[in-house]
């Protein structure tokens, strides 16, 4: 074999190219088929969110332990709409959120709507310090067994927002880590 017919190591081909992009491209589609037959949600990359299977439900109202004591209870069981941000301490997108959406509401009185982090799958102390750090000041509900995040809401990743009218209807869902600018928005759908 001479010299130019062999191929370079660390050179790949320009089809190697096309072959994973029209495999990326051929994966992303069928993502969006499976998710609009089984009546799931897509987020797409501009942070607008597509409709889910929640929206529109009643949810049913629960109660946790507080993350720094007492109990939690779901702001809807008391004719209050709520916001539920869903967290974990070792979810990397949280760790930009949390602090964003913290300094957020420190700053803006939301009522009647009432904000509340479930933080979701966790240990105690990582949850604590997690919070701690990020400066929450927010009601905060403790979900070591997923009882609500993923009993009552069905999510298997966090970060989720969750929109939910006093009566527990859900009004809207955002997948992923949300941006400020969309929970503003959110919160004042819930006020109207």
């Amino acid at each position: 074999m001479s010299e130019t017919t062999k191929p370079q190591r660390g050179h790949p081909s320009p089809m190697m190219f096309v072959s994973i992009g029209i495999g990326t491209v051929l994966a992303v589609a069928l993502i969006v088929v499976v998710s609009v037959l089984t009546g799931s949600s897509v987020q797409n990359t501009n942070g607008q969110t597509a409709s889910s299977e929640l929206v529109g439900t009643t949810v049913k109202g629960f109660t946790l332990a507080g993350l720094n004591g007492g109990k939690v209870k779901a702001p809807w069981s008391s004719g209050h709409s709520a916001v539920l941000i869903f967290f974990a301490s070792d979810c990397g997108p949280c760790h930009k959120e949390m602090p964003k959406v913290a300094t957020y509401l420190r700053s803006h009185n939301e009522s009647p709507v009432v904000v509340m982090g479930v933080d979701a799958d966790d240990v105690l102390s990582a949850a604590r310090a997690f919070t701690k750090k990020a400066d929450v000041t927010f009601p905060l509900a403790f979900d070591p067994n997923g009882v609500v995040t993923t009993g009552i809401f069905k999510f298997s990743y966090v970060p989720e927002t969750v929109f939910v009218s006093g009566s527990g209807v859900v009004k809207q869902v955002y997948y992923g880590a949300i941006p400020v600018d969309q929970l503003k928005s959110g919160i004042a759908s819930l006020r109207s």
